[in-house]
């Protein structure tokens, strides 16, 4: 039998090749495994992956949209005279139409904070978690968060504000725009401990945007990795940057060496690729192609959303 099995306490992954060789421990839900035939299930509840999916968004097929906040203070495009109250607006009006549009589940990114960094500033963080705050009765779908590029900040939000799931780039080094990008996963996992977010689940983004790759390892190896070793509960696949689909091929390759771990793509995702690209991954990451006139900059377009949506229904 194989599927995540949630225990009181632990969580055992076991090799397919030896089911009944423990690997390691975890203490929440976690893998695909080979159930051990000398473990009792009776008092356990056992799902697979799909499961997952369905428990965390309704469908098999999930849609995250994003929520981009305009620039926030401190970063360099902030517009002092309207302030964080402007923010506020235009967070508020994207995310209702979203929902209104019938997406399952937003996730809240300071997308305007260009250009990047690597260390989020305290006021990233505070005013995002205002916002979040302020707006939390209306958000009726399970949420996200993301703070670009700073993982340990992105958790941070998440535990603050309850978020459900959080995306990042948590492995791998990369020459970027923001300079050597060297997360660190074990030590952004210790931290997710030391704040007790334990029921977070952490979506790996594994083709880095506005970056390159400073190691040799095939994608392969790199998303077989990151479940592995460094506990991904999710994998993204980006094209190069917002608004630019991932290469078809590398979704192909990721699905077919982790078939037990959700695979989003991340990136570019539109009505007119929408059909090739659900036909792979286990759901998609969108913002861009839900804008107006499907530029990143631009306020939701409800009326995409909504047309969005419809082709996303008679797909799944």
């Amino acid at each position: 039998m194989v599927g995540f099995r949630l225990l009181e306490d632990t969580t055992i992954l076991c090799t397919k090749s030896s089911p009944t060789t423990v690997t390691y421990f975890r203490t929440r839900i976690s893998y695909i495994f080979e159930t051990p035939p000398e473990v009792e299930t009776s008092n356990e509840v056992v799902f697979c992956m799909a499961n997952f999916l369905r428990k965390a968004f309704g469908f098999d097929k999930a849609i995250i949209a994003m929520v981009h906040f305009p620039p926030l203070p401190g970063s360099p495009l902030y517009d002092d005279e309207t302030g964080i109250q402007s923010i506020r607006d235009w967070v508020q009006r994207d995310l209702d139409n979203l929902q209104a549009g019938g997406v399952d589940a937003v996730m809240f990114c300071n997308e305007g904070d260009r250009p990047y960094v690597l260390d989020a500033p305290p006021a990233t963080i505070a005013t995002m978690a205002y916002v979040i705050g302020q707006l939390k009765d209306r958000i009726r779908v399970p949420f996200g968060v993301d703070i670009l590029w700073d993982p340990k900040s992105a958790i941070a939000l998440a535990k603050a504000v309850g978020a459900e799931f959080v995306r990042e780039i948590f492995t791998g080094a990369y020459e970027s725009d923001m300079g050597i990008w060297n997360p660190r996963c074990g030590e952004i996992w210790r931290y997710k401990r030391l704040v007790e977010a334990n029921d977070l689940r952490l979506f790996y983004n594994i083709t880095g945007e506005l970056a390159g790759s400073l190691s040799n390892r095939s994608l392969e190896n790199a998303a077989k990795s990151a479940v592995l070793s460094s506990l991904a509960d999710a994998l993204c696949i980006s094209g190069i940057t917002a608004g630019v689909p991932p290469d078809l091929a590398n979704l192909e390759l990721v699905k077919r060496v982790v078939p037990d771990t959700p695979v989003f793509a991340n990136t570019g995702v539109n009505i007119e690729n929408l059909a090739s690209i659900l036909s792979i991954a286990d759901g998609v990451i969108i913002g861009s192609g839900l804008k107006v006139d499907g530029n990143t900059w631009n306020p939701v377009d409800k009326d995409r959303v909504k047309e969005f949506m419809t082709q996303v229904n008679k797909l799944r």
